[in-house]
């Protein structure tokens, strides 16, 4: 290889390093931005959302008023006016007319209304920040609204507390369970012989595919026999059977690559398959397990079509999905307590996403290189 050669190929290393920076940079503000947005919205007032955006927390320039002017009797409406320097009809001024760093708005009717004289300032951002938002969700604090006439309406807080504890008490077991009985069949897949394992490993992996909508009503029915609809114990094994596809797929091209000269010395040793299951393939499978967690904590935490249909929509067994969808349904305008909702919904996934991040790429790679 020439040295021309080689530079070029360098050249071209590097320039593919920098698109996929520039696409990783670009991928991760399009994601973190309405995030933060989202958060400083539930720090804000109700009279702060509706009338400016979340990004004038920053210094920026705004129009400030300087002065207003009274249109005497005898000036001309219908024709053209001039104020400050600045001509234009009615309709020009009642759009504002800018020039330069100037702007003149005229304000209210042609007969009686007023001329405002705006310039630019800088501001330094609207620091306004507030707790109510979050008392108000989860305190089920009071709150008042102002309504056009001028009265003011008193509503009731909504207490998310309850609903956030009945979302912890279905989103552990539901990705506790699948991970335990998929360990265990990944692992009878890997390490042991059977009749039918690589048949019923194709059903499994087959099962993937299945749109798990199909099997709600079949499954309804079942749990109304059982009398299970409505309860915990049913939309558990709900989640677990709809996760476990994944959890075995996932698990399997883990453990099946796991080192076979230290399992063949535990069974010289005399060790069970339960003892090598325990001592050694569940600490070796950290990484896969826990990015198997990732997905089915965060799919059962946001899920809403499930838990519709299998606990229902009474008040003591809601989860905080199903909260949040029926705020918007009765509160479609209070958007601080909206974003304070959603915010908190947030705060979970992200919290165990971060905590078993570092075990998510090698979990995901398992099995995808072999030599």
């Amino acid at each position: 290889m020439t040295a021309q050669t080689a530079t070029k190929k360098k050249r071209r290393i590097s320039w593919g390093a920098i698109f996929v920076n520039i696409a990783l940079v670009l991928i991760v503000l399009a994601w973190s931005i309405p995030t933060f947005g989202l958060l400083v919205s539930s720090f804000r007032s109700r009279f702060d959302i509706q009338t400016s955006g979340w990004w004038t927390i920053f210094p920026h320039q705004e129009w400030v008023t300087v002065a207003e002017i009274q249109p005497g009797p005898e000036l001309d409406r219908d024709g053209v006016m001039t104020f400050e320097g600045v001509s234009g009809t009615f309709l020009e001024l009642r759009d504002g007319i800018q020039s330069g760093n100037t702007q003149v708005v005229w304000i209210g009717n042609k007969r009686i209304g007023k001329v405002v004289v705006q310039q630019k300032e800088w501001t330094r951002g609207n620091h306004d920040f507030t707790l109510e938002n979050y008392q108000t969700v989860l305190g089920g604090k009071t709150f008042q609204i102002q309504q056009p006439d001028g009265s003011t309406l008193t509503v009731q807080g909504d207490n998310f507390v309850n609903a956030f504890l009945n979302s912890l008490i279905v989103s552990i077991p539901a990705t506790l369970i699948p991970i335990l009985i998929a360990a265990f069949a990944a692992y009878g897949f890997a390490w042991m012989k059977f009749p039918g394992r690589r048949v019923l490993f194709i059903i499994v992996v087959a099962l993937l595919v299945v749109p798990l909508q199909i099997a709600l009503v079949p499954i309804l029915k079942l749990y109304v026999g059982l009398d299970l609809n409505g309860t915990f114990l049913g939309i558990w094994l709900a989640h677990t059977g709809f996760g476990l596809p994944l959890a075995t797929y996932l698990l399997f091209n883990y453990i099946s690559t796991l080192p076979r000269e230290i399992l063949e010395s535990a069974f010289i040793d005399g060790a069970s398959h339960f003892t090598i299951f325990i001592r050694l393939v569940l600490p070796l499978s950290v990484p896969a397990l826990a990015s198997f967690a990732i997905f089915q904590f965060l799919w059962v935490w946001n899920d809403y079509l499930i838990a519709l249909i299998f606990i229902g929509s009474k008040p003591d067994v809601q989860v905080l999905t199903q909260r949040i969808a029926e705020m918007v349904g009765s509160r479609g305008n209070d958007w601080q307590v909206l974003t304070a909702g959603a915010f908190i919904s947030m705060l979970v996934p992200l919290i165990v996403f971060f905590s078993l991040q570092r075990f998510f790429v090698r979990g995901l790679m398992a099995g995808s290189v072999k030599g």
